[in-house]
């Protein structure tokens, strides 16, 4: 298989795990309804933000735009980075590792952009995929989290209390690879650096 076969598959496939799981999630749960999938430290937790890490916000509804759309122009230098990185032949865990963290950023970008116009509300409620009265307009749907490992839970700390999804699983997973293969993403570099010492 070719390294453009490559990246177009590991693409498709992220991004149709990460959705297929979203989806499942959304319309079968109610937002903080969780259930425990392994001896109490991996559960499935749904809950939803804005878009950013931790749930952080920032600048309300002006803010929540310009994080998609900064998200869309991020998207785009990712895909010039992948299309460079399959036309030198690069190492197959680069390509990979930039697939990923481009369908991550996509997936996350589907729910900002669409969600809240396909989905009613989760609150109190399990949303209806296709609704005819949506949560909120385009480009300003939340964004769907549900893996939680929480691996140690006292009555005032939790070890590792973030949910997340699979998008930012894929990006965690290609960040983690370009730093393992970080001599074939990044050769100019390396001779350039070389060449100066």
């Amino acid at each position: 298989m070719s390294k453009k076969h490559i990246a177009i598959l590991t693409v498709i496939l992220a991004i149709l795990i990460d959705q297929i799981s979203k989806i499942y999630v959304k319309t079968h749960f109610q937002l903080g309804e969780e259930v425990v999938v392994f001896a109490d430290w991996f559960k499935i937790h749904f809950t939803e933000n804005n878009g950013m890490a931790w749930g952080f916000e920032f600048g309300g509804k002006a803010g929540k735009l310009f994080l998609t759309l900064f998200r869309v122009v991020a998207v785009s230098g990712i895909v010039y980075w992948l299309w460079q990185t399959v036309k030198r032949q690069a190492h197959t865990a680069v390509v990979v590792a930039i697939s990923l963290i481009l369908a991550g950023a996509v997936g996350n970008i589907i729910d900002s952009v669409f969600y809240g116009v396909i989905f009613d509300t989760s609150y109190h409620n399990v949303a209806t995929l296709f609704s005819d009265n949506p949560y909120g307009e385009l480009f300003y749907g939340k964004v769907v989290d549900m893996l939680y490992f929480p691996i140690y839970e006292g009555e005032s700390f939790t070890f590792f209390n973030a949910i997340f999804n699979g998008a930012d699983s894929w990006i965690t997973i290609g960040v983690a690879l370009l730093f393992i293969f970080n001599k074939q993403a990044f050769p100019k570099e390396e001779k350039e650096a070389k060449q100066v010492s």
